[in-house]
């Protein structure tokens, strides 16, 4: 996350909506639903690969949500800005590893995201 100084903590419920609605979407495997809520020339990074528009995302978002089993739990979530917000979830699965923390970085842009950066 970036400097603590300038980032305030934030519950689940207090993440604007777009977020919500974008963790409950791609954590039940609706990649249809989660590429809604992007803008149309957004920006993903998720294992040191990015994704840019809408087609690649969507492509990105069918094979991250197939190829794993795993279940997220909220850890925790800091605004750092305006527009940007860093949410950390735990997952359990069948992928390498079984547990990782996850860091989401959005970006929103209105109402939209657009840029996901997605890492440990």
């Amino acid at each position: 996350m970036t400097d603590p100084a300038s980032s305030t903590p934030v519950e689940r419920d207090a993440l604007p909506g777009t977020i919500l609605r974008y963790l409950d979407a791609h954590n039940s495997g609706d990649a249809v639903a989660s590429a809604a809520l992007m803008t149309p020339d957004a920006q993903v990074t998720d294992d040191g690969r990015t994704h840019s528009g809408l087609p690649a995302i969507e492509k990105w978002l069918g094979r991250a949500s197939s190829e794993y089993t795993y279940t997220t739990t909220y850890v925790d979530a800091v605004r750092e800005g305006t527009d940007r917000w860093t949410v950390v979830q735990r997952l359990d699965g069948d992928f390498p590893g079984n547990t990782v923390l996850l860091r989401y970085g959005f970006t929103l842009d209105g109402d939209l995201i657009s840029r996901l950066v997605i890492a440990p």
